[in-house]
């Protein structure tokens, strides 16, 4: 049924190179996953276990030390930044943890960046139904600095949406919302884990990691499924 994965990592090693030791200091080690059409899959371990930058790694953000990372069949080892970031906007909704939003830019703009990077003719009115789905009507003219964490956090993932990507990478999507819209995110990650999108999301929120198929655990630079 599954005979090519949506994201895939080959025998990756994600770490930085130490210029003192004249040699790679490794994070995460030899790791292989494959990822379909339609799956969500939860990663959790301790803090600075290197959850994010597996994140990172698969959406081409970070370049891993050894190994390959393919989005469908395109090796991104080998794209330039340009072409990553291209392949990040039309393929990929991030949502960071710290948010990432861009400080200049109202609530509007935020959301609709991803998609002017590929489109000429922007459809507003879809920006407009994830500014209603994710309760942000009213927020549209304000800047992130006059927005709560929460706020700024739905922000964040109406912006992974705007370009209807087939994947998802979600870091701790309700580290900073109360209950009433962690309830609103849980749904609506039910709601796209059904219409078939592939969601990777890191989360110690237990509601949460009961949506996933399947939980990986991070320990010791190793993944444990």
């Amino acid at each position: 049924m599954y005979s090519r994965p949506v994201i895939y990592l080959r025998n990756v090693w994600i770490g930085f190179k130490d210029a003192q030791k004249n040699e790679p200091t490794y994070i995460l080690r030899d790791v292989t996953l494959k990822f379909h059409e339609g799956d969500l899959l939860a990663i959790t371990g301790p803090t600075g276990s290197g959850k994010t930058l597996l994140l990172y790694t698969m959406s081409g953000i970070i370049t891993p030390l050894k190994g390959d990372v393919f989005i469908y069949t395109m090796k991104l080892n080998t794209m330039s930044e340009e072409a990553k970031a291209y392949l990040r906007a039309e393929y990929i909704g991030f949502v960071f943890q710290d948010f990432n939003l861009i400080s200049s830019f109202n609530v509007v703009e935020n959301i609709l960046f991803p998609a002017e990077l590929i489109n000429e003719n922007v459809d507003e009115s879809y920006a407009k139904k994830l500014i209603d789905k994710f309760n942000l009507s009213g927020k549209e003219s304000l800047f992130p600095y006059q927005l709560s964490g929460g706020e700024r956090q739905r922000v964040a993932f109406a912006r992974a949406l705007i370009n209807n990507p087939p994947i998802l990478l979600v870091d701790e999507p309700t580290s900073n919302l109360d209950e009433k819209n962690r309830e609103l995110i849980k749904n609506i990650l039910q709601e796209l884990k059904e219409s078939g999108k592939t969601i990777v999301l890191v989360s110690h929120d237990k509601e949460l990691l009961q949506l996933s198929d399947k939980i990986i655990t991070i320990k010791e630079g190793r993944l444990i499924e």
